[in-house]
């Protein structure tokens, strides 16, 4: 069985195979490259970025915040419309004052002036207050050319009173979810931190981040109704000491929603079932946390994730070649659950942000890169093994092979066999009357005749040569049964030669016959050759032996022989078919080899060994007329006469003449 370096077992196949595997891999990254651009993948990244902290969320806050929320009960229990008389906000701050807290957060832009009277009330409570701070925002404004965006601050009289003002403006994301740190210096929550530490006596410690680190869904901070800090009783006596306090809006209903000019996102925690909606001032209060208790995250530098693809890369390049499928799908499932739990991990307890859709999704492209490259290199394997081995074994092992190319096991290995060599007597001198094309159409009829049959006893036909075939069973697959499987295969093959002998006597040409040797022992099978071509064959003692009992018929005038090992491997219903011949010895061995040949007459083969048994024994008067016996039964038979005349000359050796039973092989 010939085979080239197309051959994907080949060393250049397993080459092209790793570069074709490596190509597929790194195109599959430049397509997860350039989808790391598209707003899909930024959704799906900020959505990651949402269960990865609502999982990390502590539910709860050391900081002491309270945040006073104008609410529904409020408008219900004050029954004002919004905005309210600044003079209400003015006795809230006195209030504040009174039980002393530490810093108070206004989430409402006083930007517009009210009446003198209320103006003038709050700016008095503003300058008797604690530290306050007052929202300042941005509005865009649409012109007919360009955008324009506008600052809106506090008015000035205000600010003069003593207030500061921070931006309290945020950047949601598409989907209106607040994520990212504010980036203005002079923002909201920051000024409000720096004033409540300056109140506490504390050197503020700001820290730095990138992305909000959400402390909790919405309630997460100690939340009271703005009007339960007005009406005396309702909370208890001191309840604000020493608290950070902001005050901001907070309704939900559709109805409030539209009265007081909402201040509200979505929240991180809709993505996993909790509450969508968050608002404003309980955001403002999570970002005063982040900075003052270092709750936010920061950024895991890119060249992390890059690192990473680059040693994910060879990894499942690797298993892909050689694990298992399953091995390989179940190491790069595992690889996604630790990048996962390794994100997870820097969320929770280090507060990094690192974006696992990236890494996750390049060791899957991998994977499935080189997964489809193993997949259309078994298929071209499957192809090639049906096409290599579809002449020279059985449909149902072709289908073995592919499914399992283990039990091929290319590249040699020793095994067990029955060797098989045929030949065709006459053929030279029928060939000499026929042309080449009839020649090439007899050799033809003959190969078709011939192969089916190894094929349906399991065996292989290892090559043509000339007239000749070599086949052998128990490879490339095992098969205990492999002497018998042959013998019947051989048996089968004589039968098979009737119809083509018919044929050539009717169209007037000289008759063949077949000679047809087994031998059984171990063998080297496997890929031999050079990486431009091999065969898959077999070599070894066995198979010499086996090409010169083919050829030792002729002596015998047998058209089967089979070795003594391969009577012995046969199952008793075929080993009592066997006439023992003679004991021959091989060229360059010294153990003598009993050579049988299938008989169908029980008084042949008796006589037959019994006449074998008494030569060795040099017991000539015993051997002779059990020869005459098969002469017999076998007029001219050639096994039979030869031995016979063996006898006669070992009759006129001497007593203690050397002599031996067994006859040279190369001298038949």
């Amino acid at each position: 069985m010939r085979a080239t370096a197309s051959d994907p077992a080949s060393p250049a196949a397993r080459r092209q195979a790793r570069l074709a595997a490596l190509a597929a891999s790194a195109l599959a990254l430049l397509l997860v490259g350039a989808a790391t651009f598209s707003p899909t993948w930024h959704a799906l990244e900020f959505k990651t970025f949402d269960v990865l902290v609502t999982l990390t969320a502590p539910r709860r806050t050391e900081l002491p915040v309270v945040v006073l929320a104008i609410d529904e009960p409020t408008f219900q229990e004050l029954q004002q419309a919004w905005p309210f008389p600044r003079s209400l906000h003015a006795a809230l701050l006195r209030r504040l004052h009174d039980e002393g807290a530490a810093a108070v957060g206004m989430d409402i832009v006083f930007a517009d002036p009210s009446t003198e009277a209320e103006d003038a009330a709050l700016a008095q409570a503003i300058a008797q207050a604690a530290p306050v701070v007052l929202a300042a925002t941005r509005e865009k404004i649409d012109s007919g050319n360009a955008a324009v965006w506008m600052n809106i601050t506090p008015l000035q009289r205000f600010l003069d009173a003593g207030a500061d003002a921070g931006d309290a403006g945020v950047e949601p994301d598409d989907d209106f979810v607040v994520r990212r740190a504010p980036l203005a210096r002079d923002g909201f929550a920051l000024r409000l931190a720096q004033r409540a530490a300056e109140s506490w006596g504390v050197r503020p410690v700001l820290r730095h981040f990138d992305w909000i680190g959400y402390r909790g869904p919405r309630g997460t901070f100690d939340t009271r109704s703005y009007y339960q800090a007005l009406e005396p009783g309702l909370l208890p006596e001191g309840f604000f000491k020493n608290k950070i306090v902001l005050v901001g809006r907070s309704a939900r209903t559709a109805a409030e929603l539209s009265r007081s000019q909402a201040d509200l996102f979505n929240s991180p925690f809709g993505t996993v079932g909790g509450e969508r909606l968050f608002p404003g001032v309980e955001l403002q209060a999570t970002l005063v946390d982040n900075y003052l208790r270092g709750g936010g995250l920061r950024s895991v530098s890119e060249g992390w994730t890059l690192a990473l693809t680059a040693l994910l890369l060879p990894l499942l390049l690797w298993s892909n070649r050689r694990l298992h499928p399953a091995g390989a799908a179940a190491l790069a499932a595992a690889v996604v659950a630790a990048i996962g739990a390794a994100s997870w991990l820097l969320v929770a307890q280090l507060r990094l942000w690192w974006p696992p859709l990236l890494p996750a999704a390049a060791a899957i492209a991998i994977y499935g890169a080189a997964a489809l490259v193993g997949y259309a290199t078994m298929r071209q394997r499957a192809r090639q093994t049906r096409a290599m081995f579809a002449q020279y074994v059985p449909p149902a092992v072709v289908s073995r092979l592919i499914a399992q190319p283990e039990l091929m096991r290319l590249g040699g290995e020793a095994r067990e066999v029955t060797v098989m060599f045929t030949d065709l007597a006459n053929f030279t001198t029928l060939s000499e009357q026929l042309s080449a094309e009839q020649t090439v159409e007899v050799l033809t009829g003959y190969f078709n005749a011939m192969t089916p049959i190894v094929h349906a006893t399991g065996g292989t036909v290892d090559k043509f040569i000339g007239d000749a075939v070599m086949a052998f069973w128990g490879a490339p697959l095992s098969d205990p049964q492999h002497a018998a499987h042959a013998l019947e295969a051989a048996l089968a093959m004589q039968e098979a030669m009737q119809p083509l002998v018919t044929d050539l006597r009717a169209r007037g040409l000289p008759p063949i016959h077949m000679r047809i040797g087994l031998h059984s022992g171990r063998v080297v099978v496997g890929n031999v050759g050079s990486e431009q071509r091999f065969s898959y064959t077999a070599i070894g003692d066995a198979v010499n032996l086996a090409a010169r009992l083919e050829g030792a018929n002729k002596a015998f005038g047998t058209g089967i022989l089979l070795s003594g090992a391969t009577a012995a491997l046969l199952p008793p219903e075929q080993a009592a078919g066997l006439r023992a011949l003679d004991d021959v010895i091989v060229k360059g061995k010294t153990e003598p080899v009993r050579v049988f040949t299938p008989c169908g007459d029980a008084e042949v083969r008796e006589a037959s060994w019994a006449a074998l048994a008494a030569f060795q024994a040099r017991d000539w008067d015993a051997a002779a007329p059990l020869l005459d016996r098969v002469l017999e039964r076998l007029p001219g038979d050639a096994a039979a006469t030869r031995l016979q005349e063996r006898l006669l000359a070992a009759r006129t050796l001497p007593p203690d003449a050397p002599w031996t039973p067994a006859v040279a092989l190369d001298k038949l």
